[in-house]
């Protein structure tokens, strides 16, 4: 049978049925007299927190009763990655100590008051605002009432404030050009919680402000932000041989200003060494506070000075010269201000500092992904006692093609999140690239307990889809190419749109420049192109392309006179005809390394090939794959050739060929998905928090759009060199 029928088959047979692939087995135990959690952890090979995990009524330290009937997990294993992308799986899951909470001692009553807020209440009792939600539950569902009645945990080192803040305590906050919720939290010194709290208004699905927009901020002690002067102050232990004048130039303060702060050094006779003194810090004016200046980072709980600083990339003391509210000590939620430059392990986006969390390592088991595959297979159109006639439909048919590349392609890559412990629901249906049949599933799928939903393929049902499952806060990931004229603030569109790849190229080649000759080369199709080049690089020379009705082409004698000898020559080509791509290639090839003039010339031309757009056209079997690589053709692309060899192996072993581009895609997009979901299981907030993740031959950056979805910004730089294609960024 053939090879590529023989994979259809299977394919077509696995989709006619929703399928569960579960990663964790269980067992129960009845607890004996005299039986302790380490014990039965013990008794299992597993460890106690794994066992607290599925039994949250149990404790640490605490005794079991006998009789109660404790869920054990089995067999789940650590993976561990080795360097040809494979898994391996080593010790058991849950080795990481239950974090420890800090319990209260006791509890107060509070009564709240007209115009009290949560942030106000915990300011008070000085006191997290989780802490107050935690011991009274309902505040998860329902806001703050006048009237009610909270229970208020007493903790060691409370000290109650008498005085509750009121209306009186806030001001009213204009937000300015360039600024940030980050950025005026910095300003504030609060955290991104506590302002949400204070403006229930602002969204919860992105973090936009608009220009003039107006916050309810709290007054800084003693005045508004905008006339405080506070002076702040260091200490600053005397060196040896140390006198006024090296102070001065140090610290740019007067010495009768520094004797004025510190009057024993009049009493003493003057600065000796050792002495303590005390020296005024400038405080950075508010005002410059913006994502001009700099980039912002919300601290995270557990984290600590060493952390921070290795993982920021900057000393403490500059760390505190840039934040003084440091002094007071390290606090979760915190946002603290790094210079605009400032390199360290993490990605920016938006100018706030994004952790780079790896998500093997951090997948909660608990988490149980339900995901809903829509793609057009169209089954209804296929004979399967027709061989021949269902070969040719799934190699010429798109639809299908696409379809099947993308299905086996996930279908590894669930078996991959099953072997790293995580348990997901699948189920998949054949929508028949039809938008009567979409509505036909969706009327009878409850789509409220489902994680994501991967598909459709047409716009017409990816857009039903997206509407539908908004209702119910489900994601909608648009695996290929799309573009809508709806606002679907649900749909993640992965494939990386042509605005953002011109983009990254232009702004790749602007880094690389130094002195090279740029020239454009742009039919009708390439104005847009050509301006944006233009925009970027004013000096770049433009040659004109012949357009006739039948034939297409430049002017190789003009082309000669726009050459340099002396520079590198860098020549964009944006058009979508293969027969103009065809004869540029083959006229700059020609001139790749040859002399300009063999009479007067001494040196030979140097020539590299770009584009915006790597359309279809570039892809013509009658464009010279050679004469593209002597021209160290570059591009920018969605996608580069599959790097993981453990992938491409397991995936011939079970298919029996290689994975093409659409198979790699689909395992990439699944594989990304699914870690994220056993991550938490909420997409959306994932996005806000993950940066860019790579895999075998995609990568992934969602950035929400204010008006829309979330939209890819990952992309590649590639070259072809020496007749491979290589990734050059």
């Amino acid at each position: 049978m053939n090879q590529i029928f023989k994979n259809g088959l299977v394919f077509l047979l696995f989709i006619m049925m929703g399928s569960t692939v579960m990663a964790q087995k269980f067992t129960t135990h009845a607890v004996k007299k005299g039986e302790t959690l380490e014990s039965i952890s013990k008794q299992y090979n597993v460890t106690p927190y794994s066992i607290m995990t599925y039994n949250k009524e149990i404790k640490q330290g605490v005794a079991i009763q006998p009789n109660t009937v404790l869920v054990i997990p089995i067999g789940a294993k650590v993976p561990e990655v080795k360097g040809d992308g494979t898994v391996k799986e080593t010790e058991t899951l849950f080795e990481k100590e239950e974090p420890v909470q800090e319990e209260p001692i006791g509890f107060t009553t509070h009564k709240v008051r007209k115009k009290e807020t949560l942030y106000g209440i915990a300011q008070r009792y000085q006191i997290k605002e989780d802490d107050i939600k935690k011991y009274n539950t309902e505040l998860y569902a329902s806001q703050l009432k006048k009237g009610m009645k909270l229970r208020i945990p007493k903790y060691k080192r409370v000290k109650p404030d008498e005085n509750a803040l009121t209306e009186e305590d806030y001001e009213i906050y204009t937000v300015a050009p360039k600024e940030t919720r980050w950025s005026i939290a910095h300003k504030y010194g609060i955290t991104i919680d506590s302002m949400l709290v204070l403006n229930p208004g602002l969204s919860k699905i992105n973090d936009y402000l608009s220009e003039g927009q107006e916050l309810r901020m709290p007054k800084p002690p003693g005045s508004t932000l905008q006339g405080q002067e506070t002076q702040l102050y260091m200490s600053y232990t005397v060196p040896a041989k140390m006198n006024f004048y090296r102070l001065e130039k140090e610290f740019n303060i007067k010495a009768d200003e520094i004797v004025r702060l510190n009057p024993e050094i009049a009493e003493r006779g003057g600065l000796k060494e050792g002495m303590v003194i005390r020296i005024p810090e400038i405080k950075a004016d508010p005002g410059a506070v913006n994502t001009d200046n700099f980039i912002f980072y919300e601290v995270k709980p557990k984290q600590t000075e060493f952390s921070l600083t290795r993982k920021l990339g900057i000393s403490y003391k500059d760390l505190l010269a840039l934040n003084p509210d440091l002094r007071e000590g390290l606090k979760a939620g915190m946002i603290l201000k790094l210079p605009k430059d400032q390199m360290g392990d993490f990605e920016v986006r938006h100018s706030l500092v994004l952790d780079k969390i790896n998500l093997l390592d951090s997948i909660n088991p608990i988490n149980h992904p339900k995901l809903v595959f829509l793609f057009p297979f169209r089954l209804d159109r296929l004979d399967l006692k027709n061989k021949e006639s269902v070969q040719e439909i799934i190699e010429n048919r798109n639809s299908l093609k696409y379809s099947l590349g993308l299905y086996s392609g996930a279908l590894m890559a669930i078996d991959s999140i099953a072997k790293l412990g995580v348990s997901v629901d699948v189920k998949t249906y054949d929508n028949q690239l039809d938008l009567s049949k979409t509505k036909e599933i969706l009327l009878r799928e409850n789509l409220a307990d489902v994680s994501a939903i991967v598909g459709p393929l047409d716009l017409p049902s990816l857009k039903e889809v997206a509407v539908r499952a908004a209702q119910y806060g489900v994601p909608v990931i648009a695996p290929i190419p799309a573009k809508s004229d709806l606002s679907l603030n649900n749909v993640f569109f992965s494939y990386t749109s042509e605005e953002v790849l011109r983009d990254k190229m232009l702004s790749f080649v602007q880094d690389s420049l130094s002195d090279q000759n740029m020239i454009i080369i742009a039919d009708e199709k390439g104005q847009t192109n050509k301006a944006l080049i233009l925009e970027r690089f004013p000096n770049a020379k433009v040659l004109q392309v012949k357009e006739e009705e039948k034939n297409i082409g430049i002017n190789r004698d003009k082309l000669a006179t726009y050459l340099s000898e002396e520079v590198e020559n860098w020549v964009f080509v944006e058009t979508g005809n293969f027969k103009l791509i065809a004869s540029v290639v083959s006229i700059l090839n020609a001139f790749e390394s040859s002399l300009l003039n063999p009479d007067t010339s001494k040196s030979k031309l140097k020539i590299r090939m770009f584009t915006t757009n790597k359309n279809s056209d570039f892809d013509n079997d009658i464009i010279s794959s050679t004469h593209l690589s002597n021209l160290h053709f570059t591009y920018p692309s969605v996608y580069r050739e599959a790097t993981n060899s453990g992938f491409i192996e397991a995936y011939i072993k079970r298919f029996g060929d290689e994975p093409d581009r659409y198979a790699v895609r689909g395992f990439d997009l699944t594989y990304d998905l699914l870690l994220k979901l056993a991550y938490k299981n909420n997409l959306k907030d994932v996005s806000k928090i993950i940066g860019e993740t790579e895999y075998t031959g995609n990568k992934f950056s969602y950035e929400k759009d204010m008006g829309s979805g979330y939209f890819n910004q990952a992309s590649y730089i590639m070259m072809i060199d020496n007749l491979r294609v290589v990734q050059v960024k």
